[in-house]
């Protein structure tokens, strides 16, 4: 996945004056298609009785992620690529299914979480934590940055697991450096990556593990650079580790102030759940509420 700079600069790579014009028009103004080959394309279309868009796939001039980004211009809507050298993982739904029903409780969990939480709070910074290893805490922070990227949000995803990262595979995203080096003084905020030009979504991937992720989490300056990230951007999102393997879930969700505890339906256990809920209110932190994930 390319990195784009994180800058004021326009959201757009290229100006698209007129969004309600054909597909063919956008991808000639963004360099991806001549004028002849639009016309080819639109003649085999005619006579085939099909898409545009599927007429120039079969005939060679088109791709998908061309068309993915033509109808996210006309929409305002990108649609990020899936698989290959540039695409995010397959488990990243809501960046490349935005019309299927799997993304609607992601949606429903977005709407819920901004009455609930993002409307009045001071600071927006959301942990989402888990009682134990896989029960889907990093799918649910992944899709649900997404979601509130697609919603106009400038959303900042921290993966703040030190000890087991998956960010960086599901965006497809090189962790040289990353939240360890940020801590430690030896990179800068250009360790942040954009996804896509057209989406205000961010990730910073955790970086080389440390022997000490605790106390890197634990000390002041961690606090400092979230302060500093909560005033860049609308949202912030951690990605922490299990509750049960190790203290730093309630760290940082304590440095968060509000949480979002997932389970798994069939295989989180109601003890593990309930000291996980317990250890976080006890802490202070407001538990927005718990997701059960069928993930």
């Amino acid at each position: 996945m390319s990195k784009f700079a994180d800058t004021a600069a326009p959201e757009l790579q290229q100006p698209i004056r007129d969004r309600s014009r054909a597909i063919g028009t956008i991808l000639v103004e963004c360099g991806r298609l001549s004028v002849e080959n639009v016309d080819a394309i639109q003649r085999y279309a005619n006579e085939n009785n099909i898409r545009f868009g599927d007429a120039g796939i079969r005939l060679g001039l088109l791709s998908q992620d061309d068309i993915n980004l033509a109808i996210g211009l006309q929409f305002n809507y990108p649609i990020l690529s899936c698989g290959g050298p540039d695409g995010v993982s397959t488990e990243v739904v809501a960046g490349y299914l935005a019309q299927s029903e799997l993304i609607e409780p992601l949606r429903a969990l977005r709407s819920q979480v901004t009455l609930r939480w993002v409307n009045d709070a001071n600071r927006r910074v959301l942990a989402i934590t888990s009682p134990d290893r896989g029960e889907g805490r990093s799918w649910l922070a992944a899709n649900l940055a997404t979601v509130f990227a697609q919603m106009g949000e400038r959303t900042l995803l921290i993966d703040a697991d030190m000890r087991h990262p998956r960010q960086h595979e599901l965006f497809n995203i090189q962790n040289s450096t990353g939240l360890s080096a940020l801590l430690t003084g030896r990179a800068g905020r250009e360790v942040v990556s954009r996804i896509h030009p057209q989406l205000r979504l961010f990730v910073l991937p955790s970086g080389v593990l440390p022997p000490n992720p605790q106390e890197l989490l634990g000390r002041q300056v961690f606090d400092v650079v979230l302060s500093s990230f909560a005033d860049q951007y609308d949202l912030v999102i951690l990605d922490t580790p299990a509750a049960e393997e190790a203290a730093d879930a309630q760290l940082l969700a304590s440095h968060a102030g509000a949480a979002i505890m997932v389970a798994r339906r069939h295989h989180t256990r109601h003890s593990h759940l309930s000291i996980a809920m317990q250890n976080l209110v006890q802490t202070g932190v407001q538990v927005i509420g718990t997701v059960i994930n069928e993930h």
